[in-house]
């Protein structure tokens, strides 16, 4: 039996309570995760569906863009439809749009597919927040706000791990496939379990329809320029430029009519309640290094060790396992601790995980990655819940809907710019690398005469053609130096990860102590 909903989401039965949070998070999950569940089967993808390096790009950046859009338009939506129905409506296109991608036929049609995927499924993100901050009081939202950080970090985590165990044991098309059985099911059962409030469907009247459309183009062409900058030489292309100015004016006048606005479809002003700024702060930091981190580690075991997907899905099961081991110790050391306390020793651990990557050398594997890995599990584990509690928290309820889509946007948007950089960092720094390598690795030296002279005799006595085995040898030799140009790259770009975290470190400083108590009316 349910409860119908009454004005007190928090007067229903735990059980009914507890069980329609559980469904949400399973939707919340695998919007979540299938933001990286490509990752680590991106080669796969291209060879069944014929497509080039610059093409497959998009089968991630389509999602994150249309994601990225949605995600700010949830608080509204869910004034007007309901937050159950707003999260139905939401799980039925996801799921449906999941097996689009998973019966495409070419490239196109997989970038169309990934796009509605990630629109129709962006609801369900920030709405899970909103509930767990309506649905429980006390220290029970404490245990949801860590539900939801678990899952929050261990999704884009575990993402290439599982994505790469499928397409190892199946075909990337289960990738998509996944999704059917839970989506129908939590499609199912929430609109008989989930009961926070009633639609509002005259809303649609008075929508802020100028704000959603230059919200669009600013965040739409800013995530195009971030995702294509690297590989189209930024404001050497014309499109680039184009989108660039397009996000500069939008994103000015969005903020202008945000802040001036009525009901704008985005509540810039929360930014003023000092622990939501700080919390929105942090979210941007921690996207950026679970995010970049999962870009750079499959592309460093693909690019320099030649890993499968399943291969580097092993490899990355480490950051996980240790995440979910993280649990029972965050659980028991918030009992004791305050949330702040937990906070800085969830972003030390996290980044020093980062920090301890840049040693990184070309035979790595993942004994190597064990302890910055077990590092960065431990640290989302102990970072993000805090950080929500922090944000959310800060709040009156009236403000949370609006609000929860800025904080997710925050962390999304961290992440587009963190990995938009880092693939900067490795198209740059490769080529100056490379240079100061070569400046020592000239024909002159006896020991690269010895090197190659070993090499031009063993290949020519298996090829039997001096000529050609002595320009085998220099392209092996070349080969030799890309590689520690390539490597060294990525250890730069973990370097800079790891900085970013002394500037949350700082950022906390300015906090306000962390409560879980419902803030006033009028909190600021």
């Amino acid at each position: 039996m349910t409860t119908a909903f009454s004005g007190d989401p928090a007067a229903q039965p735990t059980k009914q309570r507890v069980f329609a949070f559980a469904l949400m998070c399973v939707g919340f999950f695998m919007a979540t995760l299938d933001i990286q569940i490509v990752a680590s089967s991106l080669r796969d993808i291209g060879g069944g569906l014929s497509a080039s390096q610059d093409e497959l790009s998009w089968v991630q950046t389509a999602y994150l863009i249309a994601e990225i859009i949605v995600i700010p338009m949830s608080g509204w939506l869910s004034k007007v439809l309901s937050t159950r129905w707003l999260f139905v409506a939401s799980a039925v296109g996801f799921t449906i749009t999941s097996m689009l991608c998973g019966l495409a036929w070419d490239i196109n049609s997989m970038i169309l597919f990934r796009g509605m995927q990630g629109a129709l499924g962006a609801a369900m993100i920030p709405t899970v927040f909103t509930t767990a901050f309506v649905l429980f009081p006390g220290k029970q939202r404490l245990i949801a706000a860590m539900t939801i950080g678990a899952l929050a970090s261990l999704a884009p985590a575990i993402g290439p791990v599982i994505g790469g165990w499928i397409t190892d044991q199946w075909s990337w098309h289960w990738l998509f496939y996944l999704n059917l059985i839970p989506g129908i099911v939590v499609a199912a059962l929430v609109p008989r379990y989930v009961h926070i409030d009633k639609p509002e469907l005259s809303l649609f009247k008075r929508g802020d329809y100028l704000g959603i459309a230059l919200m669009s183009g600013f965040l739409g062409c800013l995530e195009y320029v971030l995702e294509e900058g690297p590989r189209r030489n930024w404001l050497g292309d014309h499109v680039i430029v184009a989108c660039a100015w397009i996000a500069g004016i939008c994103g000015f006048l969005f903020i202008v009519h945000a802040l001036t606005a009525k009901e704008a479809i985005v509540d810039l002003r929360a930014l003023a309640v000092r622990n939501f700024g700080i919390g929105s702060l942090l979210s941007f930091v921690t996207g950026i290094g679970i995010f970049v981190s999962v870009f750079l580690t499959p592309l460093f075991l693909a690019q320099v060790r030649g890993f499968s997907s399943l291969q580097i899905g092993l490899a990355l099961l480490s950051v996980g396992a240790f995440q979910v081991l993280a649990l029972g110790a965050y659980a028991i050391a918030s009992r004791y601790l305050s949330m702040r306390v937990l906070l800085v020793f969830g972003l030390v651990c996290f980044g020093l995980g980062c920090y301890l990557y840049t040693p990184i050398t070309h035979d790595w594997g993942w004994q190597q990655l064990m302890l910055p890995q077990a590092l960065r599990g431990i640290g989302q584990q102990f970072s993000v819940p805090p950080i929500v509690t922090m944000s959310l928290g800060s709040l009156p309820q009236s403000r949370l809907k609006s609000a929860s889509g800025l904080f997710n946007l925050m962390r999304n948007l961290g992440g587009a710019i963190g990995i938009a950089v880092s693939a900067t960092m490795l198209n740059d720094r490769v080529n100056f690398h490379y240079l100061r390598l070569s400046e020592h690795v000239t024909s002159g030296q006896p020991q690269i005469e010895a090197l190659l002279g070993q090499q031009t005799t063993y290949l020519a006595g298996v090829a039997g053609d001096t000529l050609n085995a002595a320009q085998a040898g220099l392209a092996n030799l070349h080969h030799a130096i890309y590689r520690e140009a390539l490597t060294l790259t990525y250890a730069d770009a973990f370097y800079a990860l790891s900085l970013c975290f002394v500037v949350a470190l700082i950022a906390v400083i300015f906090s306000k102590p962390i409560s879980s108590s419902t803030p006033p009316p009028d909190a600021h």
